[in-house]
């Protein structure tokens, strides 16, 4: 049986570093990143919107997003971008699967916001009052204990099956909000209390499923702590009235700092 090419190219990695340090075998590390066949799937934190930078196409794929910035720093020999943005757990599943196959080697994906009603939510606390938000924020997080595990289940099963030998890496999503910042309007402190106490929601019951199916899942609230929105150095745009789409989405910072380290880390 064929040794997983993304184990190879981790454990070449480790011996170029080595090497290095003699001076030797830096051609090494190199020459086993151009084995991994890597696949980027799943939704908007994904394909990078709110990072600017995109390929024209209305999924907004971004060369500032962790993929094309993983994928430009260690020069796979393929790099199949499929994150489109509003993606929801049967967009992956009806249309970016087919870029898998049995050489897969390694894939990320982060889906399911958009199934809980991500950007309804949001709309909802904005232009709505408090009691409104905190009922849709309830909401989503009982459609989260209820209906999200089963399609993300749907999702993790059909990657498995496609790519039987790839590392498969699951990423959260970070909290929107710090409390006690330095935002002087707009939401309330139990509207931003709730949301953030949401996306914890989310990403626990995605850790779990993820894990569930041997998978990686990685935690990009603690690379994105200090760079919430209201903290001063936010990674996350706030309301964006004149790109509406890059509101509560991550920055190209929050990109290369926030989600491209997780990544790394995972592999």
């Amino acid at each position: 049986m064929k040794m997983s090419r993304l184990v190879a190219f981790s454990s070449s990695l480790l011996l170029g570093a080595a090497l290095a340090l003699t001076g030797a075998g830096v051609a090494n590390a190199d020459s086993s990143a151009a084995a991994v066949d890597y696949v980027a799937l799943g939704d908007s934190y994904s394909s990078g919107v709110g990072a600017g930078s995109y390929d024209g196409s209305s999924c907004k794929r971004s060369s500032r997003a962790y993929p094309a910035l993983w994928a430009a720093a260690n020069s796979p020999s393929s790099f199949d971008f499929a994150a489109c943005s509003g993606a929801r757990t049967g967009d992956v599943t009806g249309s970016q699967l087919g870029r898998l196959n049995a050489s897969t080697d390694l894939v990320s994906i982060s889906i399911g916001g958009n199934d809980a009603g991500f950007a309804d939510v949001m709309t909802t606390c904005v232009l709505q009052s408090e009691a409104t938000c905190l009922n849709r924020v309830a909401t989503a997080r009982a459609y989260v204990d209820s209906t999200l595990p089963g399609r993300l289940d749907s999702v993790y099963s059909a990657i498995r099956s496609k790519a039987p030998s790839a590392q498969v890496v699951v990423l959260g999503y970070p909290r929107f909000y710090q409390l006690g910042g330095g935002c002087l309007a707009g939401l309330s402190e139990k509207e931003r209390s709730a949301i953030n106490g949401a996306s914890d929601h989310l990403n626990t019951a995605t850790a779990k499923r993820a894990a569930d199916h041997g998978f990686t899942f990685g935690d990009v609230r603690t690379t994105f702590t200090g760079h919430e929105i209201c903290s001063g150095n936010a990674w996350l745009h706030s309301v964006n009235w004149l790109n509406i789409g890059e509101s509560y989405h991550p920055t190209a910072a929050g990109q290369s700092g926030g989600y491209l380290p997780v990544l790394n880390n995972a592999l």
